[in-house]
C-alpha cells in the first residue's frame, strides 16, 4: 500500500495540526487537550487511510468493461441522450462512500477524444440528480475498434476537488489512473446500450477487478 499523491497537502496539513495539539498537551494537559488530541489524531489516521492506494494486480481484459474505482453500484439504467452521445446509452453509477479506496481507474484502453469540466452542485453523490447536476468532470474513450464510452468523476456533498489526468489526445489503458476524487464521490460510466451487465445495483465493486459489463461478441 503507499499513499495518493492527492493526499500530501491534506496530511501534512493533518499531521501539523496533530502535532500542535500534543505539544498543547504536553504543556497544559487538560481535559480540552485530551480530547484535542485525540481526536486530531484518529482525523490524521482516517486521512491517510482515505488516499490509501492498496498494492493490486490489474490484469488488461480487453473483452471487459472494469469498475473504475471501489465502491456500491447505486444505478444500473438506460438513459436520454447526453452532452456528447446522440442515441439512448446505459448508466452503470458506482457510488464511493468515505471509506472506500478513491483512485479512479481507467475502464478500458482507449484514446481520450472528449475531456469537458463542469462546475456544479454538490448534492448527495448517490442522488439520481447528481449525474448532471453536481460538479463533475466528463470523458470519454475511443476503442480501437472506434466504439466510444463515457467516464463521469461526480462530486458529492463533502467532495470539493476532482483531479482528472487525461487530456484530448492522450491514451489511457484500462487499470491505470485516471484521476482522484476527494471525500465521497461517484462515478458513471456510459455505454452503450448492446453489452453484457454483469452486476446489480447494490453489488459492492472493486477498481480495476470488477467486471462491469462484457463487450458482446
Amino acid at each position: 500500500m503507499h499513499i495518493h499523491k492527492e493526499g500530501f497537502f491534506s496530511i501534512t496539513l493533518a499531521f501539523l495540526l496533530h502535532g500542535i495539539f500534543l505539544t498543547y498537551l504536553y504543556f497544559v494537559n487538560d481535559i480540552l487537550s485530551v480530547i484535542l488530541s485525540i481526536v486530531s489524531g484518529l482525523a490524521l489516521l482516517g486521512i491517510v487511510g482515505f488516499f490509501r492506494i492498496p498494492k493490486r494486480e490489474h490484469p488488461i481484459k480487453s473483452e471487459s468493461i472494469l469498475a473504475p474505482c471501489d465502491g456500491k453500484v447505486v444505478a444500473v439504467e438506460e438513459i436520454e441522450p447526453d452532452e456528447y452521445f446522440a442515441e439512448k446509452r446505459l448508466q452503470i453509477s458506482v457510488f464511493m462512500s468515505v471509506f472506500d479506496v478513491h483512485v479512479n481507474l481507467n475502464p478500458v484502453t482507449g484514446r481520450i477524444v472528449y475531456n469537458n469540466y463542469h462546475p456544479g452542485k454538490h448534492l448527495v453523490a448517490w442522488h439520481p440528480k447528481s449525474s448532471n447536476d453536481n460538479e463533475r468532470h466528463v470523458v470519454v474513450y475511443q476503442l480501437s475498434n472506434g466504439r466510444e464510452i463515457m467516464a463521469k468523476q461526480i462530486a458529492g456533498a463533502l467532495a470539493r476537488r476532482i483531479a482528472n489526468y487525461l487530456p484530448v489526445g492522450t491514451y489511457g489503458i484500462q487499470g491505470d489512473e485516471m484521476g482522484f476524487i476527494k471525500f465521497g464521490s461517484r462515478v458513471d460510466l456510459i455505454l452503450p446500450t448492446d453489452i453484457d451487465v454483469n452486476v446489480v445495483i447494490g453489488e459492492k465493486v472493486k477498481g480495476g477487478i470488477t467486471a462491469l459489463a462484457f463487450w458482446k461478441s
